[in-house]
């Protein structure tokens, strides 16, 4: 699934072979060098899909990444040089959706952007398409949350996360499943990356929160 990505990038040579790759498969591409400029690009043009380098002047993609997770659910894949865990827990808590360490091939990026734009467009029902529990209503569709007929902002992954538990009410589901589940990815012993989208949707879900229930010890579960 094409669409128009934002590359943000502070290396040319790296912009233009992956903006070569995306163009030769159909994307729009939207090229920023700094974070300031990524913002800027984004405010005007709208992305379906950031690709945001981390290590960059002016604004580093960390701080880019929070300042969009305040107005944006957009799907964001994190570039960086970095590999420790530590550094990819940070991304995900963050908001970002996938992290691609340098050096990496253009195609095999190319095709985590496929698929991640798949899983977020993906699951479409024509019928049966909501979800409703107290005041909340969660559209398949339009993968939408609205909290008492008002529109709530979830990113890809809070959506994702909350969609598991509620489609597998009354069922523990441990940490790490999750993890598996919803990042596609383990960190042993790691279990920040959850705990965080959770304490982010229990403040989004606000009187409804108490329906997620922390199993101490093992992990989460949602109660109709």
């Amino acid at each position: 699934m094409a669409g128009k990505v934002l590359l943000v990038e502070d290396e040319q040579r790296i912009r233009e072979v992956i903006a070569d790759y995306f163009q030769s498969d159909g994307w729009i591409i939207v090229e920023a060098e700094d974070g300031e400029q990524a913002l800027e690009q984004f405010e005007l043009h709208y992305p379906d899909l950031i690709i945001l380098d981390i290590m960059m002047p002016h604004m580093d993609g960390l701080d880019v990444c929070r300042h969009i997770r305040k107005h944006s659910g957009v799907p964001i894949i994190l570039l960086t040089a970095k590999s420790a865990d530590s550094d990819k827990v940070l991304g995900f808590e963050l908001g970002a959706d996938d992290y691609v360490t340098k050096p990496f091939s253009p195609r095999v990026l190319l095709a985590r952007a496929n698929s991640l734009m798949k899983r977020v467009t993906e699951n479409y029902e024509p019928q049966g398409h909501r979800i409703s529990f107290g005041s909340v209503v969660l559209n398949t569709l339009t993968r939408r949350m609205e909290l008492d007929g008002k529109p709530v902002e979830l990113t890809p992954k809070e959506y994702e996360l909350l969609l598991l538990l509620v489609r597998n009410k009354n069922r523990v589901i441990p940490r790490d499943t999750l993890l598996s589940r919803i990042w596609g990815i383990e960190f042993e012993g790691e279990s920040r990356v959850v705990d965080s989208h959770i304490k982010k949707l229990r403040a989004k879900l606000g009187p409804e929160s108490g329906h997620i229930r922390t199993v101490i010890g093992v992990g989460y579960q949602f109660e109709p």
